[in-house]
């Protein structure tokens, strides 16, 4: 678009090209702008981020005894594998036994599969389906995982950059690729449900780690709350050839909340404008109108899990106090995980 914003949504576009093939002023103009980005919004969408887009179809199209055999282990923190629908409920901060169970009351109707690293010194192992069940598939995603980390140095360093920081300054602290791609699968709902609250896609929360890098599908649902009108959210609808990018706590925290951490959810997709539109997946009168089964991929980063984050330099002083204490990763993230399982 030319004024580089989806007028939808608010979110700027930013193209990275620059950065990566300019001089060291346009990789600084390119810094600026995601800057004021995730300042202003939590949330942009990128151009020329290096990471081809791909489809997690196959995997879910398995009949459904081939995905238990990659089971999500019990343990809340043991986030790897395949989750079936209703396994796990997103919430934002909730610890409350009981607060929980009323989280849980509301399903989450979507499934899916969570890798991390693979080398032999990952605090977690990943889960994987046989190979005889779905061949290349393990062989694909841990070259991704590679791929998507390169563009996770590429976006620390202009992060860093545009915060006035050294350039390695967070990339010091990725070292370890300790990091998650997740696959997801929304099956068909009735939107009505969605609407009323009675079944959810992904409840409103924020993400753990420090970036979050999305790549989502035609079918739309996504949204991020306006950051000066608390509980107003627009919709950040699919955007060819972009990847949706938003901060998470860890850099929130960092940044002394100069960053912005931002809610976001998915829920029906917008109603259709043209009502002589054919019905296709979604017939259905206005009542019982299906929501079209959605597909997406995310990369999650995360800091090294014995990393304790604490916020930066030029973040805090006199008059600008730390609004958070010391965390560290593996204890943070393990508090938030327990609340979903």
């Amino acid at each position: 678009m030319a004024n580089d914003v989806d007028e939808r949504s608010s979110i700027p576009i930013i193209d990275l090209a620059p950065a990566r093939h300019g001089s060291e002023d346009d990789a600084q103009r390119v810094a600026e702008k995601l800057h004021e980005a995730f300042k202003n919004v939590g949330f942009a969408y990128v151009r020329n981020h290096g990471v081809p887009e791909d489809v997690s179809r196959k995997f879910f199209s398995l009949p459904q005894a081939d995905k238990d055999k990659a089971p999500r282990p019990a343990e809340a923190w043991h986030h790897r594998g395949y989750s079936s629908v209703g396994r796990e409920k997103v919430s934002q901060m909730v610890f409350d036994e009981a607060a929980i169970a009323a989280a849980r009351s509301v399903p989450d109707v979507k499934e899916s599969f969570d890798i991390g690293r693979s080398d032999d010194e990952a605090d977690i192992a990943n889960v994987w389906p046989p190979r005889q069940v779905l061949p290349g598939f393990r062989d694909f995603f841990e070259s991704f995982y590679e791929i998507c980390y390169a563009a996770e140095v590429e976006l620390l360093r202009l992060v860093a950059l545009g915060m006035g920081l050294e350039k390695e300054y967070f990339v010091n602290h990725h070292k370890n690729k300790d990091n998650q791609i997740r696959l997801l699968h929304y099956p068909a709902v009735e939107e009505d449900l969605l609407r009323q609250g009675k079944a959810e896609r992904i409840a409103a929360h924020t993400d753990f780690g420090t970036i979050t890098m999305l790549f989502q599908d035609e079918v739309g649902g996504l949204e991020v709350e306006d950051v000066s009108e608390k509980g107003k959210f627009r919709p950040a609808p699919y955007i060819a050839n972009t990847a949706v990018v938003n901060i998470g706590d860890f850099l929130m925290r960092w940044s002394n909340d100069e960053l912005k951490s931002t809610m976001h959810r998915v829920k029906a997709p917008p109603p259709a404008k043209d009502k002589g539109e054919g019905k296709g997946e979604g017939e259905g009168s206005e009542s019982n109108r299906m929501a079209k089964e959605r597909y997406s991929i995310v990369y999650f980063m995360g800091a090294d899990l014995e990393t304790t984050v604490d916020c930066v330099p030029g973040c805090w002083g006199p008059g600008r106090p730390k609004k958070y204490e010391p965390v560290k990763c593996k204890e943070y993230v393990n508090m938030r995980m327990e609340a979903n399982y």
